[in-house]
C-alpha cells in the first residue's frame, strides 16, 4: 500500500465530537473513550450507511410533493393562482424576472438532484468499498457540504418575493404548502450528508 499509514495502524483514534487525538485503547468489557469529553469513540460512525441512505431515501420522497403540491399563491387585481415550483419559474421568466427564475430553478430543481446524485454515489462506492478516485468522491463530499448551506436560497427568494409584493397593494403572493415539502428535503439532505462518514472513502484502499 502507497501513501500515509492509517490511524488503525498507528493505534490512535479521532474524537468526532472534539476532534481530539488520542491512543485507541479499548478493553474487552469497554470501548475506548475520549480523554478530553468523555464521548466514546469508533473508528467509523455506528450505521453511516444505513442511516444516510434512510435520510436520503426519505428526501426524495419528500421531494414528490415539494414539486407537486403549490409552492405559492398569487394573486393580482382579485385573480388568484396556486402555482408549483416549475410553473412559478416559468410565469417569472415570462414577466421578465429572469434572475428570480434561475435563481428558483438552480436552488429548487439543479441543485437537490446534483445532491441526490452525488450522495448516492458516495454511499453506493462506499458500501461497496470501491477504491476507484477516492480524492475525487472526497472533493465531492466536501461540495455537498458547502451546497449544503445555500440550500435554503430557494425558501428565502419565495419569503422575500411575498414580503416585497405586499408593499405594491394591488397584488398578494403567500406561500402555500408545497414550500414546506422543500424545506423538508433540505433539511434531510443535509442531515444524510452529515451522518455520512467521510472516512469510509478510504476504507477501500485497506484491502
Amino acid at each position: 500500500m502507497n501513501g500515509p499509514p492509517f490511524a488503525s495502524q498507528l493505534g490512535v483514534i479521532a474524537c468526532h465530537v472534539c476532534t481530539f487525538v488520542c491512543e485507541d485503547t479499548p478493553t474487552e468489557t469497554k470501548p475506548a473513550s475520549c480523554p478530553r469529553c468523555g464521548t466514546t469513540l469508533h473508528r467509523r460512525h455506528p450505521d453511516s450507511i444505513m442511516r444516510a441512505w434512510a435520510l436520503l431515501i426519505a428526501s426524495l420522497i419528500f421531494y414528490i410533493p415539494a414539486n407537486v403540491l403549490p409552492v405559492m399563491y398569487t394573486s393580482l387585481f382579485g385573480n388568484g393562482s396556486e402555482s408549483t415550483i416549475m410553473s412559478g419559474v416559468i410565469a417569472f421568466w415570462k414577466s421578465g424576472s429572469y434572475g428570480i427564475a434561475l435563481v428558483i430553478f438552480i436552488a429548487s430543481v439543479a441543485i437537490p438532484c446534483c445532491k441526490f446524485l452525488a450522495l448516492g454515489l458516495l454511499l453506493t462506492a462506499s458500501q461497496r468499498r470501491s477504491r476507484r478516485a477516492p480524492h475525487e468522491r472526497a472533493k465531492l463530499y466536501r461540495m455537498v457540504e458547502l451546497i449544503g448551506y445555500w440550500s435554503m436560497l430557494d425558501v428565502l427568494v419565495v419569503a422575500v418575493v411575498a414580503a416585497l409584493v405586499q408593499f405594491q397593494g394591488l397584488s398578494v403572493i403567500e406561500p402555500r404548502v408545497g414550500i414546506l415539502f422543500f424545506g423538508v428535503v433540505v433539511i434531510l439532505t443535509m442531515l444524510s450528508a452529515m451522518n455520512f462518514d467521510p472516512r469510509l472513502i478510504w476504507d477501500g484502499d485497506k484491502e
